[in-house]
């Protein structure tokens, strides 16, 4: 969990640094230098996710995807979702399965959509929810000492 202060910025840098952390956890089928982070509908806290450095160094790229069109997956290392219709974003996540794509849903409070992790958003804090299914599904994997820190997991 993750503590928040400050209006719309401090939520913004929360979920960069939360953002962060679960990228941080991630193992990809091959090293990533750069990770090609493409983010899907409209959001409301991604505003500093290009700020993102993980530890080796490895930085962000975005890529923004505003409509419901075909997103190119293939060209993504992480997905994150902003508010996606359901009947959208499930097609979108069934797409993801089996690709190497870490999937975060900002706008998804039930967890219900099939992103691997799930932004709760709270009054004073930012914490995640994490699918073991979705993360079963991919080709990334997740480190297991995520289990400890998500908020829930099922």
């Amino acid at each position: 969990m993750m503590p928040m202060t400050g209006g719309t910025d401090a939520i913004a840098g929360a979920t960069a640094r939360m953002v962060g952390a679960v990228l941080e956890y991630t193992h990809w089928p091959s090293a990533r230098t750069t990770v090609r982070l493409c983010l899907a509908g409209p959001t409301r806290h991604a505003g500093r996710l290009g700020e993102i450095i993980l530890s080796n160094g490895a930085r962000l790229d975005l890529f923004s995807f505003a409509g419901p069109g075909a997103i190119p997956l293939d060209t993504c290392d992480a997905l994150y979702i902003g508010r996606l219709d359901p009947a959208v974003l499930r097609t979108l996540i069934v797409q993801a399965h089996g690709l190497p794509v870490v999937t975060i849903a900002e706008d998804d409070p039930q967890c219900r959509g099939g992103a691997m992790f799930c932004l709760l958003y709270a009054a004073q804090s930012l914490s995640f929810q994490l699918n073991i299914d979705a993360v079963s599904r991919s080709a990334v994997r997740i480190d297991p000492r995520v289990l400890r820190l998500s908020k829930g997991g099922y």
